[in-house]
């Protein structure tokens, strides 16, 4: 995956596995999607020897008072150049084992992070829990278990692509599925997400631009029809 991006990326995926129910009122970009992205170490690795890097991420999705969030329904990442992902050459699980067999089924050099939300259903506070497991060249998971309002557990799909051009090296696209969107006939409106990721050169980093940043940018779409995107950037070295 990439640097900064990946994990802003890997963020932005899981969190938008949670979402709220939309108000008649409401216009489609009230909510705010902000991201808080950090990556270690900053000193960049080169194309002949990549650095393997860990992420960190913290997001929010905020709107104003007196309208509920919307529905998150899909995610879009991109991250920068200087960026790498080796799933290809990890340990990977399938979906299949997750569904039959969770977590346990899973290689354990296969789970490359972790991650927890804060989120409301209805007016009784959830807690999701997101393990980060790898896919394989192409894909990530997003493996999704709720407790409240009822037990679900669910691997989100993240899927990964190579872009063409100067800026931007992946692309990260999400689509959440309704088992997690609704639960039980309850909205979950995702309020705050934290997540880390990386294991050895999972995520990596070949170069630092000129300008000393890894850029990003994230935008979450809503089942009002908006959309919010949030770009920023996280300092790096040569």
């Amino acid at each position: 995956m990439r640097k900064i991006g990946y994990l802003a990326l890997a963020l932005a995926t899981a969190l938008a596995g949670f979402a709220v129910v939309p108000a008649a009122a409401q216009s489609p970009n009230d909510t705010k999607l902000r991201i808080k992205a950090a990556v270690f170490p900053t000193k960049a690795g080169t194309k002949r020897n990549p650095r393997g890097v860990k992420l960190r991420v913290k997001a929010n999705w905020s709107s104003p008072r007196g309208i509920e969030r919307p529905v998150v329904t899909r995610a879009i990442a991109l991250f920068p150049r200087g960026s790498l992902y080796n799933g290809g050459k990890y340990p990977r699980c399938s979906k299949r084992t997750l569904d039959r067999e969770g977590i346990r089924g899973c290689p354990e050099r296969s789970i490359m992070g972790r991650a927890s939300g804060v989120a409301w259903a209805d007016q009784e506070r959830t807690r999701p829990r997101v393990q980060i497991v790898n896919g394989g060249p192409r894909r990530v998971w997003f493996y999704t278990t709720l407790f409240n309002p009822a037990f679900v557990q669910e691997a989100v799909p993240g899927f990964i692509s190579k872009v063409r051009g100067r800026r931007w090296a992946y692309r990260l696209r999400l689509v959440v599925p309704r088992s997690l969107r609704i639960v039980a006939g309850v909205p979950i409106a995702l309020t705050s997400f934290n997540a880390r990721a990386g294991r050895g050169e999972w995520l990596a980093t070949t170069g630092c631009p000129r300008n000393r940043r890894w850029a990003f940018k994230v935008t979450t779409f809503f089942s009002t029809g908006g959309k919010d995107t949030f770009r920023d950037a996280v300092r790096c070295r040569r």
